[in-house]
């Protein structure tokens, strides 16, 4: 419940339209709602900004499906990390404002406008491979209400296409560089911008790669000043922080 959901019960309560023992039943929900499978974080959205997001690898369907309802009760946005096709049919039966990102594996349900950013957030990937991750980070930043621009394969294999979007990179407030293999990407965009730089290493590579730890120790050991690393196929974090850092 946030100060919207707060104001109107009071409201409701003061024009006789819910009775005492009713707002009392609402109240005692706060500050989180236990589902026996699930305890929902009804103060994420005042605390954070955003509200509780659901990662979907390991729930079951009517699992995710009961976290999704009490979200939309609240009249918040949903979003669905992780989701297979068979999550996106299940919370269709509840809602048909579901939206499937297939490559990017995210459900979105929007119960209400978000005022979006002016200040844009580039995404760029090294290679064609890196785009599930690199969408996954660009579909979150769009939810949480950033605009986005999307420069995908232009890794240093073949650099000139990276510098043939340059006017693009530089335009941007944030910039999310996501890269499998040796991850070199992030140290080279770093290297050319002055806005800050979330570097995604990926686990796309050959068996050295060791499941993107050889990018993830690229990025971490990058000299180039101003990349902050996140997790190994963690496009959602980086589009989360990304989105934290464009509404500063």
């Amino acid at each position: 419940m946030d100060a919207n959901n707060l104001k109107d019960l009071l409201e409701g309560v003061k024009a006789g339209s819910l009775d005492i023992e009713d707002a009392l039943q609402q109240l005692k929900k706060l500050p989180f709602e236990d589902l026996g499978f699930a305890k929902v974080d009804n103060h994420r959205n005042i605390r954070n900004g955003y509200p509780e997001v659901i990662y979907c690898q390991g729930k079951t369907v009517e699992q995710i499906k009961g976290i999704v309802e009490r979200l939309m009760e609240k009249n918040y946005n949903v979003l669905a990390t992780r989701a297979g096709k068979e999550v996106y049919e299940g919370i269709k039966e509840i809602t048909d404002d579901a939206v499937y990102y297939e490559a990017a594996r995210i459900v979105v349900v929007k119960r209400r406008e978000i005022i979006v950013t002016e200040k844009v957030i580039a995404v760029v990937s090294a290679g064609t491979s890196d785009i599930p991750v690199a969408e996954e980070a660009a579909v979150t930043a769009e939810a949480l209400g950033n605009r986005v621009i999307r420069i995908y394969d232009v890794g240093v294999a073949g650099i000139h296409r990276l510098f043939a979007n340059m006017d693009k990179i530089t335009s941007a407030n944030v910039l999310i560089v996501v890269a499998g293999m040796e991850g070199a990407l992030a140290s080279v965009v770093g290297g050319m911008v002055d806005k800050p730089v979330i570097a995604v290493p990926t686990s796309i590579g050959y068996g050295a790669n060791f499941g993107g730890l050889s990018a993830l120790l690229t990025m971490l050991n990058s000299c180039a000043s101003g990349i902050g690393v996140c997790n190994i196929d963690n496009g959602f974090g980086a589009g989360y922080l990304a989105s934290m850092i464009n509404k500063l």
